[in-house]
């Protein structure tokens, strides 16, 4: 869902004395070695967050999320989580739309609302000196959205003309169809914008049941950074969300192994053939979960440094890139290779990546891949987890929904450090043997049984 970022430069430059300080704020970059000391804060009302503070700048960043997302889509409603949030910022309480747009402009603050299959998240980036201002906008957002006919037809709308896009653009097609045959008829095989049927039915009546259902406090996460002690805090999280219900409506969605073992082709006379591989995955709170990700890192996860990058790429080039990740959703895991290459090629590019899984299948990866690897994760943690009060307050988010521990910054280092070559080797084993599920986007025949 598209984002509104309502952040206006202009506003903050007369809250600051000059432009390096504009530029500054802008940035909110954390060094990357900085420590970063996380405080769990809990209000009167029993609701948790998790606080970086930080008062080297007059700026306060909220992450939320609700767990749902559009699994929890009714039949017959799909796209219903996605079109609300993109009306989270359309009116709420007494003001409408307009009225809590120029709100926002004034107060020089940035909201985005986005879905994906398992969880609804807000950000929320304000002044500190705006901050009491700006929460009671963003208590109005998620308490008492209004979804006015208008804003729902102009959203609705603009949703559409991306469906309708989609559908003219193959590799989504093939995607879409990919999800569908894995899937099934799980959530996770719909699209998150529905499709235009689905989309068309949906009323403000359904979006203000749906509302209803999946905003609670007890779905609810929370990370907050910036220059905001606990004990505000803590008044903070009952004012703004203390009117939530207590309990949210969820549906139960089943846990599901991807259907692998199956080839799906869309046929389409482009000049490049699109091909994505999948394999089995492993959840978040396995133990064994960083043998698989170190795993990952050798096979594909190293942009410049992994087997498939080097073995499609650097000695045949055979296509601009290889890469691999695990997908470590709620109900379903799996790790998937993807590449694009000349579709005369298709069948030479598959057979070299069936090589690279057999290889680290039967033999695994060498100790110096491994120590490699181990390095390149340890020390890319901060740039990407930790680099700015966005990042950070994100990464607060999902360490409390992977319940993963208030300590666990200090303990990631050691949790990879101890895994072992022949953990590795293993992992390569568990995931690495089955059949895996193949897409091929592109002319008719090509990439057939690997040649």
């Amino acid at each position: 869902m598209r984002q509104r970022l309502n952040f206006h430069p202009g506003v903050f430059m007369r809250s600051f004395l000059n432009a390096g300080a504009l530029l500054a704020l802008i940035l909110v970059v954390v060094p990357a070695k900085a420590a970063v000391q996380i405080q769990d804060v809990t209000s009167q009302k029993g609701i948790e967050a998790w606080l970086v503070e930080d008062h080297s700048l007059p700026i306060i960043t909220f992450q939320f999320s609700f767990k749902g997302g559009s699994a929890q889509d009714p039949e017959g409603k799909e796209g219903i989580a996605n079109l609300m949030t993109g009306l989270f910022d359309e009116g709420a309480g007494d003001l409408d739309s307009d009225a809590f747009q120029l709100k926002l402009e004034e107060l020089g603050a940035e909201m985005s609302f986005r879905t994906n299959s398992d969880e609804i998240s807000g950000q929320v980036r304000m002044l500190a000196e705006n901050s009491d201002e700006v929460l009671d906008l963003v208590r109005l957002a998620i308490t008492s959205p209004r979804f006015d006919a208008d804003p729902v037809e102009r959203i609705r709308s603009q949703i559409a003309v991306g469906i309708r896009s989609d559908e003219r653009d193959p590799r989504k097609q093939g995607f879409l169809k990919l999800s569908e045959a894995l899937y099934g008829d799980h959530p996770y095989a719909h699209p998150d914008e529905g499709t235009l049927e689905s989309l068309a039915s949906i009323s403000p009546e359904d979006l203000k049941a749906f509302h209803a259902r999946v905003f609670a406090r007890s779905n609810l996460t929370i990370g907050v950074v910036g220059a905001i002690d606990a004990g505000r805090l803590a008044g903070v999280l009952d004012t703004v969300f203390g009117g939530l219900p207590e309990e949210a409506g969820l549906q139960p969605v089943a846990d599901i192994a991807p259907k692998l073992g199956q080839e799906i082709r869309v046929e389409y006379p482009l000049p490049q053939a699109t091909l994505q591989l999948v394999y089995p995955g492993v959840e978040r709170d396995d133990p064994e979960f960083f043998s698989a990700y170190l795993l990952n890192q050798i096979l594909g996860g190293g942009v410049f440094s992994s087997r498939l990058f080097n073995e499609v790429r650097e000695k045949r080039g055979l296509a601009y890139g290889a890469s691999s990740y695990l997908h470590s959703r709620d109900h379903a895991q799996s790790l998937a290779i993807q590449t694009a290459t000349s579709a005369e090629r298709a069948g030479e590019t598959l057979s070299v990546i069936e090589d690279v899984i057999a290889g680290l299948r039967d033999e695994g990866p060498t100790e110096q891949e491994l120590e490699a690897a181990k390095t390149y994760v340890i020390g890319s943690y901060a740039i990407n987890n930790l680099d700015s009060s966005t990042a950070i307050a994100r990464t607060l988010v999902g360490l409390q929904q992977d319940d993963l521990g208030i300590d666990y910054l200090g303990r990631r280092a050691d949790l990879i450090n101890a895994v072992t070559l022949d953990d590795v080797k293993e992992a390569a084993k568990r995931l690495l043997s089955q059949e895996p599920a193949l897409l091929v986007v592109g002319p008719a025949e090509q990439a057939q049984n690997g040649g």
